[in-house]
């Protein structure tokens, strides 16, 4: 009984902060604008997963993707709004700036996945990594290297 009232007080935390946990759904279940804006995103790609979640008050779809053996993720809104698209890749094909500051972050540890990240019109980098200590991070940074939040 210590444990279930522990797991919904975790759960009233987490939605009170807006960190609601992702409910997993299909296509068949989403209007027919968000459906077409998936559908038309995910030409040829492998879908691996579609997520419900709410992100700062929003319901939003987030689409887990292979495209060409690499992943590729967006965000899709209630309207069928594309909203941001992650693409993984290559690090030597980002901007010097960014690789530098994503470099200098890294410092020692041990580079994760790096992805092109596109929203509202914005490209960032954004990369993985585990610190020197174990502990896993990430960073975004634009194009000129200046971290963002």
């Amino acid at each position: 009984m210590a444990i279930i009232i522990r797991l919904l007080f975790i759960g009233t935390l987490l939605v009170g902060l807006g960190l609601s946990a992702e409910k997993k759904t299909e296509l068949k279940n989403l209007s027919p604008a968000v459906q077409k804006t998936i559908k038309d995103q995910t030409s040829g790609d492998e879908v691996k997963s579609i997520a419900q979640e709410t992100e700062n008050g929003q319901t939003q779809y987030e689409v887990e993707t292979m495209r060409n053996g690499k992943h590729r993720d967006f965000n899709v809104d209630t309207k069928g709004s594309l909203l941001e698209v992650e693409e993984e890749s290559a690090f030597d094909s980002i901007p010097n700036p960014a690789k530098d500051a994503i470099t200098k972050k890294v410092a020692g540890g041990k580079l994760g996945m790096v992805e092109t990240v596109t929203n509202e019109g914005a490209t960032l980098y954004e990369a993985s990594y585990t610190a020197k200590n174990g502990k896993k991070h990430e960073i975004r940074v634009k194009p000129d290297g200046t971290e963002a939040k």
